[in-house]
């Protein structure tokens, strides 16, 4: 015998138990002559006797007794690196590092984060606020798992992606409850076009920032002037304090206090879709457990995703190669 396998490890541990061939091979389901022959085996390869043979019973040596402790932490061991092979293989343990932009936080991010810190507490969460592009070349760069933002990725390796859009918004204002328009339900964007606003800044939601402007005559853009808040956050309190109205998505109403009115703004204009990005090639079973998550928290991103991973040449290619 040429090495010590988890079998004579096994035969052993039985043997011990039993203290008879006969009774350990039956155990074991096999003959007692070749549980006799294995032993016999393993002693030689060991170098000393397990055994005491005697009329009353076969007992371990102080030598067996030595290897049986150890043989009975190497197959605990044993045991212990299977369960953590198939936990992996399930994605429950691991890492997932998650760039996105601020607005996610307030839908749909949390939603879908904390069901996946309760389905998969053990999986290393690492998490950065990032704007799009950055995100877009983090992830590019293979040092994000994930970026969420409002920008179609673009530049060299994009096509390596596969981007869903993950959440709608629409635009909405936000004034101080003293304000005019407060307590009306919407507010036009000719309307808006008189006021000081409050906007995030443009090189932060590019996007966005470009559907802003587009919404208002070149000629008299109230964006030339507004004031620029860092977040959401920001922009809520600083319609609060009067400074201007605030302009961001519906998800910003979750940003509750009670100095503020939020307004629908007429015509209805819908945001840039916050856009969930991945590497098409990327294996990982952590990814696969969050992209389940996020198909189960956001039914309308399960086709739309199944779609694109289908049609995607990186993922058919690997189906190709089994």
């Amino acid at each position: 015998m040429r090495r010590v396998e988890a079998r004579h490890l096994r035969y052993a541990l039985a043997l011990a138990e039993h203290q008879h061939f006969g009774r350990a091979a039956a155990s074991l389901g096999i003959a007692q002559p070749p549980l006799s022959t294995q032993i016999a085996a393993l002693e030689r390869e060991v170098g000393e006797r397990l055994f005491d043979r005697t009329p009353r019973g076969v007992f371990p040596t102080a030598a067996g007794a030595a290897f049986l402790a150890g043989a009975r932490r190497a197959l605990d061991e044993m045991a212990g690196a299977v369960v953590d092979a198939g936990r992996a293989a399930r994605g429950e343990t691991g890492r997932l590092r998650l760039g996105f932009i601020g607005s996610a936080l307030l839908a749909p991010l949390p939603a879908v984060l904390g069901r996946f810190r309760r389905t998969h507490p053990d999986v290393r969460l690492a998490v950065q606020e990032m704007e799009s592009p950055a995100g877009t070349a983090a992830l590019l760069a293979g040092e994000l798992d994930v970026a969420v933002g409002r920008a179609t990725p673009r530049g060299v390796g994009a096509e390596s992606l596969v981007t869903v859009p993950f959440w709608t918004n629409h635009l909405v204002a936000v004034v101080s409850t003293a304000h005019p328009h407060a307590g009306r339900s919407t507010i036009g964007v000719d309307q808006l076009a008189r006021e000081d606003l409050v906007i995030t800044p443009p090189d932060k939601e590019p996007a966005v920032s470009a559907m802003l402007r587009a919404l208002f005559a070149p000629e008299r853009c109230p964006l030339d002037g507004a004031t620029v808040a860092r977040d959401v956050h920001t922009i809520v309190g600083l319609a609060a304090c009067g400074v201007g109205v605030g302009l961001g998505p519906d998800s910003m109403r979750r940003v509750a206090r009670n100095d503020v009115w939020f307004c629908d703004v007429t015509p209805r204009v819908r945001l840039p879709d916050l856009l969930l990005s991945f590497r098409a090639a990327d294996r990982s079973p952590v990814l696969a457990a969050f992209l389940d998550t996020v198909r189960r928290t956001c039914p309308d991103v399960e086709s739309r995703l199944d779609r694109l991973l289908a049609a995607h040449p990186d993922t058919a290619a690997r189906r190709a190669a089994g």
